[in-house]
């Protein structure tokens, strides 16, 4: 009801704790990070503490914002738990200023180093690099903003790029930038060696999958259904792929001017997979966009792998927006508690380490049921040996 007052958040309300065994130790060394300001000795909020509560407000769907993270830290379990004294609103609100955001990446990479071996998933064998899902997702944005934003007042927002390894079940890298920034571009400054990078069309570029095949590393990309193209080998499809939706699988060579101009000359491999056209909610017809046929092209330049891997590669990228859902609506990352780019960021790789303490604490490659469980459970609608049990279920799977 608009104008009554929010209910005071309570110990028994809080759910999570058991997560900062694991944690504590490894935020530790974050502590005396920018402490050489306080020269006086009063600075009593430290950034590993900082951190600490921000996690606690992701796993608590009760805590809503920063304010909700101050009353928080007024609890006696919370300040036991979690090592931290009561923190003003002033220093929240400072420390998303003061703190270093990227050396919260050195945490996020000793915590994927924790996590169980990856269990090959026996059609992905012949995969030699690590299948990495490729995506940009919006998160909106306040107009304080601006600066980083596009101007357009329906288009303010940031744009999170994301790397999601598919057989870990976990995402490893997001990089922050403007709403309007070029995808093809940010994905070209953090390429790696010895990975596949599954991308949809909004990533066509040969001057990028040239970038990625001499970086190491290998691609399967969607292509815009206008893609030009000349027939080199027209391949038998199995009856795997046909199963699949396998339509063709081709060797050809790409025409037009784009890799005329930048020399993008060998043969590649391009399969076309049926599938159900989606045409933009209001949209009228014939403008569906550049990849809205009956049928999809996807391009790689491994043209080894049998075609029904190639299929099942590309349909698994949907896992990424599955991620997506689970991180802005789960998480809460769709609620900004910082304006300022810095304390963003801290927000987003806070929310990379709340995702790896989920598939840590499961032991098993989280799943779109299991991120729904773990939200009743965090919202008090699931006890804990519900969602054990659903656990449990999991390791029966494997």
């Amino acid at each position: 009801m608009a104008g009554e007052k929010r209910a005071e958040i309570r110990e028994e309300d809080l759910q999570g704790f058991k997560h900062f065994k694991l944690l504590m130790p490894v935020l530790e060394k974050l502590q005396n990070h920018a402490c050489e300001r306080d020269i006086a000795g009063n600075r009593r909020l430290h950034y590993d503490q900082y951190a600490a509560l921000i996690l606690l407000y992701f796993f608590n769907p009760i805590v809503t914002s920063l304010r909700g993270i101050h009353q928080t830290s007024e609890l006696k379990k919370v300040q036991r738990m979690l090592k931290c004294p009561r923190a003003s609103l002033g220093s929240l609100s400072e420390a998303a200023r003061v703190f270093d955001a990227d050396l919260l990446r050195g945490i996020i990479g000793e915590l994927i180093d924790k996590l169980p071996p990856v269990q090959q998933n026996t059609r992905f064998d012949e995969i030699k690099g690590i299948i990495t899902l490729v995506d940009g997702t919006l998160l909106p944005a306040l107009p304080k903003l601006v600066a980083a934003m596009w101007q357009h007042d329906s288009h303010k927002a940031f744009k999170l790029h994301t790397h999601f390894e598919l057989l870990r079940g976990v995402p490893t890298r997001m990089d922050l930038t403007g709403g309007n920034a070029s995808e093809r571009s940010v994905l070209k400054a953090s390429l790696q060696a010895d990975r596949v990078y599954v991308m949809d069309c909004g990533y066509t570029e040969f001057a990028l999958f040239q970038q990625i095949i001499e970086g190491g590393s290998s691609f399967v990309c969607r292509m815009q259904d206008a893609t030009l193209f000349d027939v080199i080998q027209e391949r038998t499809v199995s009856e795997e792929g046909r199963a699949g939706n396998v339509l063709r699988d081709m060797v050809v060579q790409f025409t037009g001017d784009s890799p005329r101009r930048i020399g993008f000359q060998q043969p590649m491999r391009l399969v076309e997979i049926k599938c159900t056209p989606h045409h933009k909610r209001g949209g009228r017809p014939g403008q569906g966009g550049p990849c809205r046929g009956e049928s999809m092209l996807i391009a790689t330049d491994l043209l080894d792998v049998p075609v029904e891997t190639i299929a099942l590669i590309y349909k698994h990228r949907w896992t990424i927006e599955t991620f997506f859902r689970f991180f802005k609506h789960v998480l809460g990352c769709r609620h900004l508690i910082s304006h300022a780019v810095n304390g963003i960021e801290i927000q987003v790789y806070l929310g990379i380490i709340a995702c790896l303490l989920i598939a840590l604490w499961t032991g098993r490659k989280p799943t779109l049921r299991t991120y729904e469980m773990i939200c009743h459970y965090f919202s008090g609608l699931a006890d804990e040996e519900e969602l054990l049990a659903h656990i449990e279920t999991l390791a029966a799977q494997a």
